[in-house]
């Protein structure tokens, strides 16, 4: 079954803006000259530019022609486990940096993240994660041993973590995401070149492989400029998002 007409202009449009066919700061075609070139009505051109609108690739309104905004990358939660899978479902390159790789002795809180006793031997990676060559979020994870171990075998500068877990039988396939907002300290503004306190989106996750092992803990800051994150809940679904607050 085909998608509603709007959703189909909708996707079209989006392409353009993605593309640079439409240019971040030109105005959007008129509505007459869309109706004319899509040969369709006036209500599912204004649907397509409502949702536009609404995920912040055009702004205008209530009287104003709508522009181009600079698009902010979207990740959905069905690649959110992989930022390369992301990267490469909005057609663009992923790219990373190690800062760090060691074998050291779990702290207090990576030992409660991932369930083992403090002091136990676990594997911290540190990474700069890019999109097309930009910096995007400093990823701080870490790992049982057994896992640890695999991964500082491979080559993490130019490989995916999830691809050689997935590699090694130790995909994970569940993972649990707490989101909040936090200053950059001193290795974030290092390393993503921003001012100290500047304000990052963290996703802290917890991932379990199939077998109900926790395989990482992880704590991931991006830069609000690229990116955001989208939820889409249907009514008959049977799974849901838990909202949850903390103390920080």
């Amino acid at each position: 079954m085909s998608a509603p007409l709007h959703e189909q202009l909708y996707e079209r449009m989006l392409s353009r803006i993605r593309s640079g066919e439409w240019p971040e700061g030109e105005r959007v075609p008129s509505e007459q000259s869309l109706i004319a070139e899509f040969g369709t009505s006036r209500g599912p051109i204004r649907q397509a530019l409502a949702t536009l609108r609404a995920q912040g690739a055009v702004d205008g309104g209530r009287g104003a022609p709508p522009r181009v905004k600079r698009m902010v990358p979207t990740q959905p939660f069905q690649t959110f486990i992989s930022f390369t899978e992301w990267a490469l479902s909005i057609g663009s390159a992923p790219g990373q940096r190690v800062i760090e790789a060691a074998r050291r002795p779990a702290s207090d809180d990576v030992a409660a993240g991932l369930g083992i006793g403090q002091g136990d031997p676990v594997v911290e990676i540190v990474r700069l994660r890019l999109l097309d060559d930009a910096p995007a979020m400093l990823e701080r994870s870490a790992f049982p041993l057994d896992v640890g171990r695999v991964l500082l075998a491979a080559d993490l500068d130019t490989g995916s973590i999830y691809q050689t877990m997935t590699a090694h039988g130790l995909a994970p396939t569940r993972a649990r995401h707490l989101f909040d907002a936090v200053a950059a300290d001193p290795l974030d503004a290092e390393v993503l070149a921003i001012p100290l306190g500047s304000p990052l989106l963290r996703v802290r996750r917890m991932a379990w492989a199939e077998d109900g092992a926790l395989v990482e803990t992880a704590d991931d800051r991006y830069l609000p400029t690229m990116a955001t994150f989208a939820v889409e809940n249907t009514s008959d679904s049977r799974s849901a998002l838990t909202r949850e607050t903390g103390r920080g």
